[in-house]
């Protein structure tokens, strides 16, 4: 039977991922309702609606190995069942995090402002840049699938281990498990750089446009509220991000140290809070989003207030 530590685990993520699922969801409809009604979406919409896809996917994995934790713990015995759970989790958040990586460099070229030939080439070329940028992410999929393989081969040992009371097997090795788990965080380190480039290059171009509205009070200053609005957005992503990565990390280093699978739930709820908070995030960033989400908070508040009576 499931312990309070565990049931209390159990509601949290349960919430927590449900939570993160409506934003998407509301995020996924509204741009399929959209583009079913003027039959185009633009560039902006058509990533975010990509990047809610594949947070739906994340969460729901990462809800189903929350019972798997906490009702089912033996199924990661079971090699197909720990190692599909480890796949479609690698393979939801590697996507999850290169698709907002996209999103950052589609604002650094839309909203940047720079004369030089390059830029001006790419800027012109930003579908192109886009679909190299994933394609390329695919390649890092492949070691990423590997290495992913590689570490739910150890959880399911230290599981062994722990259900036996045993000591460490020389089977395992501590020292495959430790260069595995660097080179697995190390991937995430690609995207996290060219996230915090677009955030630099776009920070450059706010101080070079603030300079030329000095100069020329007269113009009318749109471009510096797109900057700080983008800037803001990247950020954002940028330090959810370093708190996703940051809970995969210790994760590892707590089988890695103390052999205990249960050890990971605080982390687990913690790194699921980059999915959630981040779509949150986009919708405020987002005006169209954001007004529809309010006009629905409106009516269902409205809705409640009726309601209240009539239970009395």
């Amino acid at each position: 039977m499931p312990s309070g530590t565990d049931n209390i685990f159990l509601i949290v993520a349960v919430g927590e991922c449900i939570t993160g699922m409506l934003a998407n969801v509301f995020i996924v409809l509204i741009n399929c309702i959209d583009w079913v009604k003027s039959r185009k979406l633009s560039s902006a919409d058509c990533i975010v609606t990509c990047l809610a896809v594949s947070r739906i996917a994340l969460l729901w994995i990462t809800l189903y190995d929350s019972f798997v934790m906490v009702l089912w713990p033996h199924l990661y015995v079971i090699d197909k069942t720990s190692k599909f759970i480890a796949v479609f989790w690698t393979l939801s958040n590697h996507l999850s995090i290169w698709f907002a990586t996209c999103l950052s460099v589609f604002y650094f070229f839309k909203i940047a402002n720079f004369s030089y030939p390059c830029f001006v080439w790419l800027k012109w070329r930003v579908g192109r840049v886009l679909l190299v940028l994933l394609l390329g992410s695919l390649f890092l999929l492949a070691f990423n699938v590997e290495f992913t393989g590689t570490l739910s081969n150890f959880w399911a040992s230290v599981y062994k281990m722990c259900e036996r009371n045993s000591t460490w097997s020389p089977d395992v090795s501590k020292t495959l498990y430790l260069n595995t788990l660097i080179a697995y965080n190390f991937m995430y380190l690609i995207p996290f750089l060219v996230s915090l480039t677009s955030l630099l290059l776009l920070f450059l171009s706010l101080l070079r446009h603030t300079r030329n509205v000095k100069l020329n009070s007269s113009s009318r200053d749109f471009s510096t509220e797109a900057h700080k609005k983008a800037m803001k957005m990247v950020m954002s992503f940028l330090l959810l991000f370093i708190l996703h990565v940051s809970s995969i990390l210790l994760t590892g280093w707590i089988f890695f140290t103390l052999e205990k699978y249960k050890a990971s739930f605080l982390v687990t709820l913690t790194s699921s809070v980059f999915p959630s908070a981040h779509s949150f995030i986009l919708i405020l960033g987002n005006r169209k989003l954001r007004q529809i989400g309010l006009g629905l908070l409106w009516r269902l508040s409205c809705h409640l207030k009726r309601a209240k009576p009539l239970a009395s």
